[in-house]
């Protein structure tokens, strides 16, 4: 669909057709069979996401006779892995002391390293299979650009440091220092995150599902999961049996009988502007395709793509009642003016630049914000997700865990405190609704608050607030 842009030019944009990163391999693959009926196997996975075809690619490596069928509503890539920011960045985005119960300061130091190792094994395996992503090693840089942003950026350095992230690891640049490298308006400086990639999604994902489907791994498309309990997957075209089930649905887990309030599917949404000429990038910097985001409590996320435009995200409109979903990845008109809003304030020498394309999806969001995987070894029902915005690399992590708790091994990675780690579920509606909107409305006034010079001292109440309620 095309839609009126509320930019400038007034130019025509593209509006969904699943995200920028499809249309820009040529559109979406094209679909493969559904599944032709009742089928046995080992091992059934929902969903032919990240998770569900990093979990495939290690069963295989690790048995590689293992019957194993995927089963995807739409096609492999559909979802969040083929809309997402690029962001391999192997990050620890949740709240540390809700990991403690599960393996103490140990456990929780061990499942950091362990996340960053991820960014690692993605880029091993990309290269051995020869899978080409767009992947470039750069830095992470996230920007403060107001007082109270730049003490939660050095509160954060200094949290990570105690924590025992490593030195060569993470750094503080000043705002001169981080001029050198990219000049955001009115930044104070930032958080340098090294060892981190910038990816295509699109790239990816289809990449890893022509690996697993060359390995015997059965992709099946078009096909609908109507319910599932231990042993036995339904589908509307069909059952399968498997010792094994492993739901890998992220964002897309409340669709699922019995799951509604499990993890809410919190809407995330991108534009992309025209390729920029040298001119502009000589204005701005960026030379070294870093992956860039602010420290907003509505934040932004972007990256400099691999032909030279700026992709840029944040929340929109964040969540729809009832835990519903996107049609195809379109996204509000009034979302993407605030996501040209904000490239404008973070870069006005943009201003008069052409945005191509608008899309969004969503990310799986548990109740307390922690990712976890785990195994029910009586019913054989495995899970993985909730990643909250970090899943490029946590999926990776995610996958090789699931294999080795799917095959009984004994694992430092088996015994990390995400495993098995489980919450309650969100509350009914309209509780959501009125809760994550009323988070996000507190957000975007405590984000006002702190540009106008407000909150020196600290994060606006505002926000501590809206954390508090959400259980943020």
């Amino acid at each position: 669909m095309r839609i009126m842009a509320f930019c400038p030019e007034f130019r025509m944009i593209t509006n969904g057709r699943i995200s920028f990163w499809y249309a820009d391999i040529g559109g979406p693959p094209p679909v493969r069979p559904s599944l032709p009926g009742d089928m046995e196997a080992d091992v059934c996975i929902i969903g032919a996401g990240y998770t569900g075809l990093w979990s495939a690619y290690y069963l295989k490596q690790l048995q590689p006779e293992l019957r194993i069928v995927v089963l995807e509503r739409e096609f492999a890539g559909f979802g969040a892995s083929g809309r997402n920011g690029g962001w391999l960045s192997g990050g620890f985005a949740w709240a540390h002391e809700r990991y403690l119960g599960a393996g103490g300061r140990v456990g929780v130091q061990a499942m950091i390293r362990a996340m960053a190792t991820s960014v690692d094994e993605v880029i091993r395996v990309l290269a051995q299979e020869g899978i080409a992503a767009d992947l470039v090693r750069t830095d992470e840089l996230q920007v403060a650009t107001c007082a109270a942003q730049w003490q939660r950026v050095q509160a954060d350095f200094r949290a990570r440091r105690a924590w025992g992230v490593a030195e060569d690891a993470c750094e503080l640049l000043d705002a001169a220092r981080l001029g050198e490298r990219i000049r955001v308006a009115d930044a104070r400086g930032a958080l340098m995150t090294r060892h981190v990639a910038r990816v295509q999604p699109a790239r990816l994902v289809q990449g890893l599902a022509r690996v697993v489907e060359a390995r015997g791994v059965r992709i099946f498309e078009q096909t609908t999961v109507t319910g599932f309990r231990a042993g036995r997957v339904q589908t509307h075209r069909g059952r399968v049996k498997a010792d094994c089930i492993l739901r890998a649905t992220e964002g897309f887990t409340a669709g699922l009988p019995g799951l509604q309030r499990s993890w809410l599917p919190l809407n995330s949404a991108q534009i992309v502007t025209e390729p920029l000429p040298e001119s502009l990038w000589e204005q701005i910097g960026w030379q070294g395709q870093e992956l860039l985001g602010d420290c907003a409590h509505a934040y932004c996320y972007a990256q400099r793509t691999r032909e030279g435009r700026i992709a840029m995200g944040g929340r929109g409109v964040p969540y729809r009642f009832g835990s519903r979903t996107d049609v195809r990845g379109r996204t509000q008109p009034a979302t993407i003016s605030a996501l040209l809003a904000i490239l404008h304030r973070h870069f006005p020498m943009t201003r008069g630049l052409a945005i191509d394309h608008a899309w969004c999806g969503v990310l799986g969001v548990p109740r307390d914000w922690c990712a976890s995987v785990g195994l029910d070894r009586k019913t054989g029902i495995g899970w993985a997700g909730g990643y909250v915005g970090v899943g490029v690399s946590t999926s990776n992590l995610a996958g090789r865990t699931l294999a080795e708790l799917v095959l009984g091994q004994d694992t430092e990675r088996t015994h990390l405190p995400w495993v098995n780690h489980r919450v309650r579920d969100w509350e009914p509606e309209p509780l959501r609704w009125l809760g994550v909107h009323a988070m996000y409305r507190l957000y975007h006034l405590a984000d006002r608050l702190e540009r106008r010079g407000g909150g020196t001292s600290g994060t606006s109440v505002l926000a501590r607030l809206a954390n508090r309620l959400t259980g943020r």
